[in-house]
């Protein structure tokens, strides 16, 4: 098969990149494989280009490049197809709709592979009659606005199939939009073995990574470790991540880290990369989100013989860890939690080693090779069915397109006439 991925940019790091690249990786050892960036604004991708893959670009964003995009006149105007609830719409533009468009107009794959919302939304439209189309979810439907939840469920009806990365979500999505026709499988993210040797157990450090934003409640497992170190005054907890571009949350983390006098205990420890090497370095791993698409710093912690402590939050740690066999999960909320599902592994050698063990080995389901074997299934299913004619005649994507055009169409007016309504109550 030719298999093609459209990813927002392949040259940046972040979470669907790194299992896009993975998946990409595995699945050239058998079949044609590229992966088309909309975005590339460096020179080499910052994750290492995946092997055996083809990487081409739509849009260039070097400015030293002779081939750059930035100073054409249709960089200005606003996106019309990418979708208008989708957090990356700014970023969009005429341009970006004619460059995608165009690829998918004369693409020769036989599957071509969207990995969020908006792009998903140009393949559903604009993707020329054979390959199958298929749409990655690496957030959650719950997570999507309004706007953005009443686009997907008449522009996604034009897809094949729907993954996303929990059951969870797979069932919101089965339940909340109705899709006749549209497959709808969970398959999680995947994340390769460690090239580290896995953690020992006896470093006294907890080990958290992931951008320095709200949702990931480092102000939580900040409150809760005030506890540990109080009674445990040897142990120490790393945060590894990027702050957010104002850098507020990161003076935040700084204020509270200083008001609960724990500047020699806890340390933001900017990003790293490769984390592997610092995973290993610690014995305990904590997550205290408010909610998770997925976990892929759980899985990896985990994949490096550590513990993970995760609060409970929808949708993907209760998928991943198995309470006190591979790690704990505890309430979202409350640091008191946290703290106590701490303080059990920090205080019982044997059981942080053996939770330790346990999560290495039931991380392997996520290996690289097995996750790729079900989208590998997944494709073949669905252009079998596909080589015999689509079950979703020409007549009836037309009118799911018409459709599509008039509730736009309705929705844009309401939203105008919302729009002026607040500014009036405002002025």
């Amino acid at each position: 098969m030719h298999i093609s991925f459209l990813l927002h940019n392949a040259y940046g790091v972040g979470g669907t990149i790194r299992t896009t690249f993975n998946l990409a990786q595995v699945l050239a050892e058998r079949h044609d494989v590229e992966i088309v960036s909309v975005f590339r604004h460096r020179d080499e991708p910052a994750l290492g280009a995946p092997v055996g893959v083809r990487l081409d670009h739509l849009v260039d964003l070097r400015k030293k490049s002779p081939g750059f995009d930035g100073d054409d006149r249709l960089f200005a105007l606003p996106a019309k197809v990418f979708a208008r609830g989708d957090g990356r719409h700014k970023q969009y533009s005429r341009l970006t709709d004619t460059r995608i468009a165009a690829h998918l107009k004369s693409m020769e794959a036989d599957v071509v592979v969207g990995t969020r919302p908006g792009l998903n939304v140009h393949i559903a439209r604009q993707t020329r009659r054979g390959p199958v189309r298929v749409g990655q979810e690496h957030l959650t439907l719950d997570g999507h606005g309004y706007r953005l939840r009443r686009e997907l469920s008449h522009r996604y009806a034009l897809l094949d199939a729907i993954t996303t990365v929990t059951e969870a979500d797979a069932r919101a999505y089965r339940t909340c939009l109705k899709l006749p026709g549209v497959r709808i499988e969970a398959v999680p993210n995947s994340v390769p073995a460690a090239t580290v040797a896995p953690a020992d157990g006896s470093g006294k450090w907890v080990i958290a990574a992931g951008r320095l934003t709200k949702v990931k409640r480092y102000d939580l497992l900040i409150e809760a470790f005030a506890k540990v170190a109080a009674a445990h005054p040897g142990w120490r907890l790393r945060i590894y991540g990027s702050g957010d571009a104002g850098g507020n949350e990161k003076s935040a983390l700084h204020a509270l880290i200083n008001e609960l006098g724990l500047y020699n205990h806890v340390f933001l420890m900017g990003t790293a990369n490769p984390i592997e090497p610092e995973w290993v370095k610690g014995s305990i791993a904590a997550v205290t989100s408010s909610t998770e698409s997925f976990g892929m710093t759980i899985v990896e912690a985990m994949r490096c013989g550590v513990p993970v402590v995760s609060t409970d939050c929808p949708h993907g740690p209760g998928e991943i860890i198995t309470d006190r066999a591979d790690g704990r999960l505890v309430p979202t909320g409350g640091s008191g939690a946290v703290a106590d599902a701490l303080l059990g592994l920090i205080e019982d050698d044997e059981l942080r080693r053996t939770m330790g063990a346990a999560a290495l080995a039931s991380s392997a389901r996520f290996d690289p090779a097995r996750i790729a074997e079900r989208h590998e299934t997944l494709f073949t299913e669905l252009v079998a069915r596909g080589a015999n004619g689509r079950s979703r005649s020409r007549t009836h994507d037309a009118l799911r397109l018409a459709r599509g055009a008039v509730l736009d169409g309705a929705y844009s007016l309401r939203y105008k006439a919302a729009s002026v309504l607040r500014k009036g109550q405002t002025a």
